[in-house]
């Protein structure tokens, strides 16, 4: 995959580049990225690419000329085109993985107050992350970027995509290492039971409960499987549920080693 990005500033994407999960996906090929610089593409005989706009206000607008320009020259007849933008739909995961499925991604970072309201024809998609207000696209378009990338093959390992936040409208279980114990907070006995069905069961019900204490939105949008709906029930009563009490008692051994190590 193809991802181009348009931008006045692009020095501030070389540290996103050159490290971590992006800087080894782009060496092994997962994806490229080619940020190009608007300001190549200006034909302002100054080398302006912004100019207070047209009726009086505050602030500088980027002209249509170098971005349309520049799209033009770096875009694909399989692109798809995105603005950062504020009228734009809000970024999620569900759109993370349709861009996942691109060949070719562009990615048009506005700056300073806006752009030239005629750019917007020549775009497939407005895009926003949020109503807040930053000061240009660079940062959005690199959170789309890496949202993305890690969704290819051979970015990351599969299974570490297999649970995750927002994956089906839910966020994560809590997770934990070692030591045991730490700073009076202990990892829960369930955890060390050797029962991956009940270890997948309690982190279900952790889900569950996170989601619907933080993110009730999300939680509005699940559809809940009958035994989702016996994990909120325990959740409700404050109960273990059985299930959970003996895979507990049944590696209580172990534990009690922990507990003994620890204490």
């Amino acid at each position: 995959m193809n991802i181009t990005i348009l931008t006045l500033f692009p020095e501030m994407f070389e540290g996103f580049t050159t490290n971590s999960i992006i800087k080894r996906a782009l060496g092994k090929g997962v994806a490229t990225i080619k940020v190009v610089n608007i300001r190549d593409y200006t034909k302002d005989k100054y080398g302006r690419t912004d100019t207070p706009p047209i009726g009086g206000g505050s602030g500088l607008i980027e002209k249509a000329q170098p971005i349309v320009d520049a799209l033009k020259a770096n875009k694909t007849e399989n692109s798809h085109v995105i603005l950062m933008s504020p009228r734009g739909r809000t970024y999620d995961e569900k759109m993370a993985k349709s861009y996942a499925k691109l060949d070719d991604l562009v990615i048009i970072c506005g700056h300073y107050e806006g752009i030239d309201e005629r750019v917007n024809a020549y775009v497939d998609e407005l895009v926003s992350i949020g109503d807040y207000i930053l000061t240009g696209g660079e940062i959005p378009a690199m959170g789309i970027a890496d949202s993305v990338i890690r969704l290819l093959d051979g970015a990351i390992t599969s299974s570490s995509l297999d649970e995750e936040s927002f994956n089906d409208s839910i966020l994560e279980y809590p997770q934990y290492t070692e030591p045991y114990e730490f700073e009076g907070q202990t990892v829960p006995d369930i955890l060390y039971s050797g029962n991956h069905q009940a270890v997948a069961k309690w982190r279900r019900k952790q889900a569950l409960a996170l989601t619907k204490k933080h993110r009730p939105d999300l939680f509005a949008k699940l559809e809940l499987s009958k035994q989702d709906k016996k994990l909120l029930d325990e959740l409700e009563r404050g109960e273990e549920g059985k299930w959970e009490i003996e895979a507990k008692e049944k590696g209580h051994k172990f534990l009690h080693d922990k507990e003994k190590k620890n204490g």
